[in-house]
């Protein structure tokens, strides 16, 4: 099938929609790119959707294995985000990385399409993730220089303050949960000024705890999410290193039954 308009999501498990848990979708994964492509689509039929974001993939990976891919599908629209799987990691030249972001981004901007880019997030009030908060704030204000550069769009992820309720987190901390993407979805057509009909849910009130009940829930956590995470990062191992692209050619996407 051939389309007027084509949109191509880049990027690492942000973009690829982990947290976003849809069994009927190939790796079990929607994610708001898939969401904001849903929108696309029912305003205007001609639009066809790719994403090749791998969760787990760092920036070089990701310029190095999607960047030409994406190119060689004659999009329209592109969006990317890579570097926060770098930003957690022991050691990370942000000059570097964000020099070869920049080079990237020139790549894809160069093509023709219209390109869109996001800043990292404001960890300031996570106890573990808290400590990468001024790499990202450099990260960031880089990127916001290459976006200018450019003439790439920009959505603010930094700014995006409501993002601070952890129920828009899903359980491991680290993803959105199905309430972020949406919410991301929203922000990403905002930005691109198209509508939606993106409808948040209403959220449920937050577990109340004990300051005994916060260390168990923490404790709980750090055995189950945080220390796997560790471990795979120790080992050079990826969640991602068996899987491929949700979508490696343009395709249509609706909205999953009853979501």
């Amino acid at each position: 099938m051939t389309f007027d308009s084509r949109y191509v999501a880049l990027g690492d498990s942000f973009t690829e929609g982990v947290g976003d848990w849809d069994e009927s979708r190939p790796n079990g994964v929607r994610g708001w790119a898939d969401r904001v492509a849903e929108q696309l689509i029912l305003a205007d039929s001609s639009w066809g959707y790719a994403n090749l974001a791998i969760r787990g993939k760092k920036l070089h990976q990701v310029l190095a294995e999607q960047v030409d891919a994406a190119i060689a599908l004659e999009p329209t629209l592109v969006t990317i985000y890579a570097g926060g799987n770098d930003i957690l990691r022991p050691k990370v030249d942000i000059d570097a990385i964000v020099d070869a972001y920049d080079a990237g981004i020139a790549k894809l901007c160069a093509s023709g399409a219209a390109v869109l880019v996001f800043t990292g997030f404001d960890s300031g009030k996570s106890p573990v993730f808290g400590a990468t908060r001024g790499r990202t704030a450099l990260y960031n204000e880089l990127v916001r220089e290459a976006a200018d550069r450019h003439g790439a769009e920009l959505v603010d992820y930094w700014r995006m303050k409501e993002l601070q309720d952890e129920r828009f987190w899903d359980i491991d901390r680290l993803h959105m949960s199905p309430a972020g993407h949406m919410l991301t979805a929203k922000k990403v057509l905002e930005v691109l000024r198209r509508t939606d009909a993106i409808d948040l849910p209403e959220l449920e009130a937050p577990p109340a705890r004990t300051r005994a009940e916060r260390l168990r829930h923490d404790a709980q956590w750090a055995r189950e999410y945080l220390g796997p995470w560790v471990g795979r990062r120790l080992r050079g191992v990826s969640s991602g290193d068996n899987l491929t692209a949700k979508y490696p050619v343009p395709v249509h996407i609706r909205p999953s039954a009853g979501k």
